[in-house]
């Protein structure tokens, strides 16, 4: 059983308060700031300082923090795996590409197996990778970037990423230039998805941004935004898997370059999150 002050102090790491931790975890102020003391006189390191009236946490923090999250994670899945009854349950996280567009077969063939369980969260990779260090995912598979020194991950496969607009649009099968694609409306996802994340960087490439386009729509939901593409409401950048089954819609590209993203399996650094993506993977055609 871990120790119920790691629990505190994963806790705070992730709320960065005592108060609301104390709160959180039905204890009292003191008894939260007793258990770190604790901790930082059993590692013998300053866990968290304040930086004028804001806590944060120290290098040593961060990386008691990754270790305790590993142990957390491995004494869930021990204590499913003892009561198990020869059931493979996997939780699994992907983001919006991925899951609404690449993911369906792979998942029809898992469940071809009648003792395999599976519950799937389609959301951003921030909103993952949050679920994922908390223990509550056995593993992420995520378009986006990620901290590679935090997490390990495993190439799922390479996915072209291409601007998308209406079958109607003038962009429609064509190379344009950069600067062709500043008067359009521009359709983005929400803050923190990959997709987002990767045409930002793409555009800081060239010294460019958001800002500069006629106009930019937010939109989370990918449904919302295909329909919107296929009625000539604007373009958006996104990956192939998108458009691929949707003959209303059409792909374009600027200054002719083809631009490659990985889709990658994200995880917790522990046998057991090794052991979900290898018996995740082996249904993969």
């Amino acid at each position: 059983m871990t120790d119920t002050r790691i629990e505190t102090f994963l806790t705070l790491c992730r709320v960065m308060n005592y108060r609301k931790t104390a709160e959180i975890l039905n204890m009292t102020q003191p008894a939260v700031t007793q258990h770190i003391q604790y901790l930082e006189n059993y590692y013998g390191c300053k866990l968290f300082v304040y930086d004028r009236r804001s806590l944060k946490m120290t290098p040593k923090a961060e990386q008691l923090k990754k270790y305790a999250e590993n142990v957390l994670y491995q004494e869930k899945k021990l204590k499913e795996e003892l009561n198990a009854k020869d059931i493979v349950s996997l939780s699994v996280g992907a983001t919006k590409t991925i899951g609404e567009y690449v993911l369906a077969e792979h998942i029809s063939a898992f469940l071809k197996e009648p003792q395999n369980r599976i519950s799937v969260n389609v959301d951003n990779t921030e909103r993952l990778l949050g679920e994922l260090s908390r223990g509550e995912i056995d593993f992420a598979l995520v378009e986006g970037f990620f901290d590679r020194g935090q997490y390990a991950s495993r190439l799922y496969r390479s996915e072209p990423f291409v601007g998308l607009c209406g079958a109607g649009h003038p962009f429609a099968g064509r190379t344009v230039s950069l600067d062709e694609i500043w008067g359009e409306n521009l359709i983005l996802r929400e803050e923190g998805s990959g997709t987002r994340t990767i045409l930002e960087q793409l555009l800081a490439e060239h010294n460019r941004s958001f800002g500069e386009f006629e106009r930019v729509t937010t939109i989370s939901n990918f449904g919302l935004i295909t329909r919107l593409l296929e009625n000539g409401g604007g373009i958006t950048f996104a990956f192939r898997a998108v458009k691929e089954k949707n003959d209303r819609l059409a792909e374009f590209r600027v200054s002719d370059r083809e631009i490659f993203r990985e889709f990658n399996y994200v995880y917790l650094d522990t046998p057991y999150s090794e052991n979900a993506v290898d018996y995740f993977e082996k249904f993969r055609k």
